[in-house]
């Protein structure tokens, strides 16, 4: 793959189907459910820990003041919760050779 291009959920299911030796569609199914699952337990507000590849975890981000960037009036950006990716040592040790 390119350096400039990205993957999305159709090459996952290739590669899985490809590694698997499953059929396309059932690869498609559960890429389908893992990231369900992941976006489940974010919403539950649970960390999800996936071994030799990082965790995710929700986290808050307090309301704050900023700037309309248009017209650079003062506005109140309201609190969220935002979901971190850390990976594991196996992936940042692939990522740096």
């Amino acid at each position: 793959m390119d350096r400039t291009e990205f993957m999305n959920n159709n090459d996952i299911a290739d590669s899985i189907a490809e590694t698997a030796g499953v059929t396309k569609a059932d690869a498609r199914k559960i890429v389908d459910a893992v990231f369900t699952a992941i976006g489940d337990a974010a919403a539950r507000g649970d960390e999800i820990s996936l071994n030799g590849f990082g965790k995710f975890k929700v986290k808050d981000s307090p309301e704050r003041e900023g700037r309309n960037p248009a017209t650079g009036e003062a506005m109140t950006i309201k609190a969220s919760k935002k979901l971190s990716f850390s990976p594991a040592k196996a992936i940042k040790d692939k990522l740096n050779g």
